[in-house]
């Protein structure tokens, strides 16, 4: 599948959310795609998936089963969760006998059997995002589209996601899939699909290269947000945790150490493969890096 030249924006006089995209994905690979809040991405997630049209170019050969996961399963809705997975199988071609098996399959491996007969507006948010996770899976997807797939899922749905996406793989099908947690630090061979300022770069993925990891001491009312943008990045963050003192010295130190006051938090952010080198993030002491 490729875009070719892709611009859009929502308004006809509106801003350009993406300018001149040209990108591609071929069988069996899979590109993770990155950038800050509010960038586009999941304006390229769903302009790939076919939910939303190009203002400009196109879409040429996206594969005729398409799997899409919005960061949001939209539950608002008046069906059981059993009703709309049977329907959701029927709409992507499935014949009465087929959806069933599929339907049983995907809520026995997700834990969805037993609110079958539920409303969907009466579940958690973690309980509708596996029904949403589900119906994209009925059918095996030409191409899987995950916008922030762990978002909001149980300890056991994380873990299954890349099983999920390794299986994509596997049946000779792509996968497009956004995420601000690091989880995608999971799927090696990934390419990255980076969105900034209206543009996509392509960065095909690079194996074996070297991985340092950063020290970062920021305020303590910072964290949340460090973290975050650090993730939206594309670095891996290891932990978490309060400061006590500064790490040992690796090289001889031409001056006296900065040492940040007791109780701020430090965040340690490892960069790499899948790493930005460019970690756009201001804190209140310069970084100290391990080799």
């Amino acid at each position: 599948m490729r875009l070719e030249d892709v611009w859009l924006r929502y308004h006809r006089r509106g801003p350009w959310v993406l300018r001149g995209a040209e990108v591609r994905i071929g069988p069996g690979e899979v590109a993770v795609v990155l950038g800050r809040n509010g960038v586009g991405k999941s304006t390229l997630l769903q302009l790939a998936a076919g939910v939303l049209r190009p203002t400009r170019g196109r879409v040429v050969d996206r594969p005729a089963a398409v799997g899409w996961v919005p960061e949001r399963f939209p539950a608002d809705q008046p069906f059981t969760v059993g009703g709309y997975l049977t329907a959701m199988g029927r709409l992507a071609g499935l014949s009465g006998p087929s959806a069933e098996r599929a339907v049983r399959h995907w809520a026995d491996r997700l834990g969805l059997a037993r609110f079958d007969g539920v409303r969907l507006p009466e579940l958690s948010k973690s309980t509708a995002q596996k029904v949403g996770l589900a119906q994209a899976m009925l059918r095996p997807p030409g191409l899987l589209v995950l916008d922030e797939p762990w978002e909001g899922l149980d300890a056991a749905a994380r873990e299954l996601v890349p099983e999920v996406i390794d299986e994509v793989l596997a049946g000779g099908g792509a996968v497009l899939v956004s995420d601000h947690r690091g989880e995608t630090a999971r799927l090696p061979g990934a390419s990255r699909w980076t969105v900034a300022d209206g543009t996509v770069t392509a960065q095909a993925p690079t194996e074996g290269a070297a991985m340092a990891v950063v020290e970062l001491v920021v305020p303590a009312t910072g964290v949340a947000d460090a973290v975050a943008r650090l993730r939206a990045d594309g670095h891996h963050v290891l932990r978490v945790r309060d400061h006590a003192a500064p790490p040992p010295a690796t090289r001889p130190d031409p001056g006296p150490p900065a040492v940040a006051p007791d109780g701020d938090p430090d965040v340690t952010a490892q960069g790499g493969a899948d790493a930005d080198p460019a970690m756009g993030a201001d804190h209140s002491t310069a970084p100290e890096v391990a080799r």
